[in-house]
């Protein structure tokens, strides 16, 4: 084989781990935001991080912004409306952080304890500000914009609430951010998640009609 024919096949080559590296960085669409919601649901994706401390089952979500523009659009308005909507909430990052024990909510499990169970109300609606933390590797904490607190009076089987971040412009850069939740009197300790960026980066969207 002389070099001219090497050449052609380190240049072949070259091309072919180009594309590869454009079609994995590449931003994947789709059509419904069922099945969105199904792509990021599956870990393998980046999207869902699942722990298990002390019998409680943590879970964060990270909600691409599409998601959230799909939920305010309705069957009249029309697809122009679609840009300012992805402008106004892709102004935020958005977690939803579910926990539960016993295939239970949190509340469930404390319900025998009058005190308990007023203590832990009171800190899901109200302070979870000081429970939850968003912050980047150098520990330069992310200030929370929301949260929302669903009550579900039992019925369903975990404690879910949405997190709501701005989308700071220094988190393009980062490798990774860091979501803490401190103990909640499961004596779980500190849940800690590695958010890798580039999902952020490169999070899928819906095809609007």
């Amino acid at each position: 084989m002389n070099k001219a024919e090497i050449y052609q096949i380190l240049k072949a080559t070259l091309i072919i781990i180009v594309v590869l590296i454009i079609q994995s960085c590449s931003t994947k669409t789709f059509d419904t935001s069922e099945e969105l919601m199904s792509y990021i649901q599956q870990p393998e994706h980046g999207y869902l991080h699942t722990k298990i401390v002390n019998g409680v089952n943590f879970s964060v979500l990270y909600k691409p912004t599409d998601l959230l523009v799909d939920q305010e659009l309705t069957d009249q308005e029309e697809v122009s409306t679609v840009d300012s909507l992805r402008e106004q909430y892709g102004k935020y990052l958005y977690f939803t952080l579910s926990m539960s024990k016993n295939n239970q909510e949190l509340l469930s499990n404390v319900a025998g304890n009058k005190q308990q169970f007023g203590a832990m109300v009171n800190e899901l609606a109200f302070g979870m500000e000081q429970k939850v933390h968003l912050y980047t590797p150098q520990k330069d904490t992310i200030a929370m914009a929301d949260y929302i607190y669903p009550r579900m009076y039992g019925i369903s089987g975990a404690t879910t609430m949405l997190f709501v971040y701005p989308r700071e412009q220094n988190i393009k850069n980062e490798e990774y951010l860091n979501i803490t939740i401190e103990d909640l009197g499961f004596y779980t300790g500190e849940v800690k998640f590695k958010i890798p960026t580039d999902m952020i980066n490169n999070e899928p969207k819906l095809k609007f009609k």
